[in-house]
This record gives C-alpha cells, structure tokens and sequence, in this order.
C-alpha cells in the first residue's frame, strides 16, 4: 500500500467533510476530557481518603456529671477512675490500635476554646461541662466498627464517634459528581460515535465511484478502507490531544494558579502533575482507537460494491 494514496485519500475525506469533521473533533474531546476528569476525580477522592482517614481518631466520650441526667447511658452516674483504667487496659491489648490519647475536661475546653472562641456560646462554657475521652488512632481506619462495639453501652462510656463521618458527606457529594460527570461523557461518547459512524458514510457514499472502480481492478477491502479508517483516527486523534490540553489547562487553573485552590485550600491533599500526565496516554489511545472501530466496522457494510 502506497502510503502517499492513503495521505491525498485522507486529505481528500478531511476536505470534503469539514464540519462534520470539526463535530467529531469537539465531541471526542469533551467526552474524552469528562472521562480523563472523572479519573482524576475518583483518584482525589482516593488521595483525600488516605490522607484524612489516616489522621482521624476513634472518639470514646466518658460520662460527666452532666451527663448523668442528660445522657441515657450515663444513668450510673460519672465514670470512674477504674473505669477508665480498664478502657485503657482494653485498648492497648487491641491489635488495630495504633496510638491512645487520654484527652481530660480541661484539654477538651481548651481546644474548644483554640477552635470556637469566637461563637457567642463559647463564653457560657465552663471546663466541667466539657467531657473527657480517649482519642484512638486505628492503624486500619475501616475497623472503626471493632472498637465501636467493644466499648459502645459500657458503664462510663457516654458514646463512640468516628470522625470519618464528618468526612463522609464530603466524599459522597465528589463522589456523586463523579458518577454524573461519567453519565455525561457516556451520552457525549454516544454522540461523537454516531457522528463518527455518519461521517465516514458520508465520505464512503461521496467516494463510491473511486471505491467502486477500486474494487474492480482487484483492490483488497483492507486497502479500501484504510483512508476512511485514518480519517476517522485521524479525526479522533486531533480530539484526544485537544482533551488532553483540557485537562492540563484544568488542573493548572484549578489547582495552582486561576483559582488557585491549593493555596485558598491548605487543608486538601491535591493530587500532583504526575496523576494528570500518567492520564493523558490513555485518553491519547482511546481517541485514536474508538474512532477507527467505529469506521471500520460501519465500512463493513457502506464499501461493498
């Protein structure tokens, strides 16, 4: 196969089909650039995750005086100072427990006071209102459930909070976006390959006098179709790269300057550069191979003469 014929045949395809071909580009693009996105996304939440889940604690709050007629499991009274010596006993046997901290009254209303001293209600609390607890670090933050059922309705113990649950509405709502934004590269996906399929007919069907001449003369269905299957690729490929400098501009935008999210959100592990660059081959592939499916198997059809 000369490669000079396949170049003029694309060429030729490209002229002929130049806003259908301009239709293609975009719609691979867009759908290209939201599936890249919802990777990068799923890959924040997963970053996120192992950054917050790894400093969060397990919380026993023990029962105070106050809590003696406010709270249900604190009808026995405050806890004791055997009580709480047997928690921590109990605790330091547990294979999962990485770290305890005794957190006192005075330790939780000073950090009360470091975090809300502010709020109008923080000036009518006292230390004695604020309770003790231990503060857990599991060395598996999934096991929270081991620890909550070991101590959760023991004489002292008030309640057990895992702080992930503070996190949790956080993930679920990226997590949302994440799946809404992989149901809108699918239905843009559907659009760039029907577009894909009409284009290469319209080339095939403007072209079936070369095509048919072709045949006659003994060319093979592989050396007809090839034009139009690198037209297509061709096409798609031109997509792929143009997602893949939206996805470059999106982080450098978004992240580090423009917004500039990293610096207004301290708090949040951003995925890296290198994330995003480990991305681009697999949208770069999948342009340039989903639409040359796509015209090959609607030449199977459209080229027989």
């Amino acid at each position: 196969m000369r490669a000079q014929f396949v170049l003029s045949e694309i060429g030729v395809g490209l002229r002929r089909n130049l806003t259908m071909t301009f239709a293609v580009i975009v719609s691979v693009a867009l759908s290209l650039a939201l599936f890249g996105g919802a990777l990068l996304m799923r890959e924040q939440v997963s970053v996120m995750k192992d950054y917050w889940y790894d400093k969060v604690n397990v919380s026993i709050f023990l029962c105070s005086k106050n809590d003696a007629t406010t709270a249900p499991k604190c009808t026995k009274g405050a806890v004791t100072g055997e009580q709480k010596k047997q928690i921590q006993t109990d605790l330091d046997k547990m294979d999962i427990v990485d770290t305890v901290h005794h957190e006192t009254s005075d330790e939780a209303f000073k950090h009360y006071k470091e975090r809300y001293g502010d709020s109008p209600i923080a000036s009518t609390i006292t230390p004695d209102q604020m309770p003790e607890s231990f503060r857990v670090k599991l060395k598996d933050p999934e096991k929270y459930k081991v620890v909550a059922t070991a101590f959760a309705g023991r004489d002292g113990v008030e309640s057990v909070q895992d702080q992930r649950n503070i996190l949790q509405n956080l993930f679920d709502l990226m997590n949302g976006m994440n799946i809404a934004a992989l149901c809108v590269m699918a239905l843009m996906l559907v659009i760039a390959l029907m577009l894909i399929v009409n284009t290469v007919r319209v080339s095939a069907f403007s072209r079936r006098r070369e095509t048919g001449i072709m045949r006659l003369v003994g060319a093979s269905s592989f050396y007809i179709q090839m034009p139009f299957i690198m037209e297509a690729a061709f096409a798609g490929l031109i997509g792929g790269v143009v997602a893949c400098g939206m996805l470059l501009l999106g982080r450098y935008f978004l992240i580090d300057n423009g917004l500039a999210l990293a610096d207004k959100m301290e708090l949040v592990n951003f995925i890296g550069w290198d994330a995003v660059l480990a991305k681009l081959p697999l949208v770069i592939a999948i342009g340039l191979l989903m639409p040359a499916v796509a015209a090959f198997l609607a030449l199977r059809k459209y080229l027989r003469v």
